[in-house]
């Protein structure tokens, strides 16, 4: 299962989508993600599920890494279609169980939220796998650079999300360590009920923020030799340009969610 979680996981290439400025691929999930919570119809649905497969398509990452990386939310997608099925109140009984009552708008809705989810989920994964951290990092970093006129910390704030998206990885590896080394001592971690799998996990807890505040005591003593004061006065190695490509895709993008936000007005 930690295997599956691929979040911060960067693949390199040499795509279109590897290309487009970090700043453009984040206002692209934004108005994805705009335009999922629009949709509401199985029309506009297949729409943004098109949008997908050309996406993963011209990055060439492949299908099966963003599936891969739902198994960690399965549970919680499935709970909440089941919610949505049980409990969304509707005109078209189709299944009566006591207090339960599946209706015709309960299936629709667990339908569309269970899609909503795993379409959201892979179009942010998707931006993960085609941006490496550093470049994420930039491009947050210049888009939010208005605000740095209200004091805000920029800068602070997108190293911080940079070094979190860097360490999900090493973290996930150093748990698998934990885990293998206690099961070779013994440790049992699957059987028992709810919180006997809880105490079992205590083991693994530990070590791991032990680890973890290591690493930040490292990483903040690497950061100090390198004479590091935030972000006032640094240059940039590779500044962020706008090309033709970002315009085109950032043009097709709004075109996708006027389209959407059209079909709902007409109610297809």
């Amino acid at each position: 299962m930690l295997k599956d979680i691929t979040l911060g996981q960067y693949f390199p290439g040499n795509t279109v989508a590897h290309k487009l400025d970090p700043r453009t691929k984040i206002l692209l999930v934004v108005l994805y993600i705009v335009a999922l919570f629009t949709a509401k119809s199985l029309l506009t649905y297949g729409i943004m599920a098109l949008c997908l497969a050309v996406c993963v398509r011209i990055s060439r990452v492949g299908i099966r890494q963003l599936v891969r990386g739902l198994k960690p939310v399965l549970f919680i997608i499935i709970f909440t279609g089941v919610l949505n099925l049980l409990f969304t109140p509707g005109e078209t009984e189709l299944f009566s169980w006591g207090f339960l009552h599946v209706t015709g708008e309960g299936l629709r809705n667990a339908v569309f939220m269970v899609l909503r989810i795993m379409l959201l989920i892979m179009g942010t994964f998707l931006m993960t796998y085609t941006t490496s951290p550093i470049s994420l990092t930039d491009g947050l970093e210049r888009l939010l650079n208005g605000l740095k006129r209200f004091h805000v910390p920029v800068h602070e704030l997108a190293m911080m999300m940079s070094i979190a998206l860097r360490f999900i990885p090493t973290l996930i590896e150093e748990t698998d360590k934990i885990m293998s080394a206690q099961k070779a001592r013994g440790a049992d971690f699957e059987s028992g009920n709810l919180i006997q799998k809880a105490k079992a996990l205590i083991p693994i807890l530990v070590p791991l923020f032990i680890s973890a505040f290591r690493r930040a005591d490292e990483l903040a003593t690497a950061m100090e030799c390198r004479c590091y004061h935030g972000g006032e006065g640094r240059t940039k190695l590779h500044v962020l340009r706008y090309e033709s490509r970002d315009y085109v895709a950032l043009t097709i993008g709004v075109l996708v969610v006027a389209a959407v936000a059209v079909l709902r007005r007409l109610g297809l």
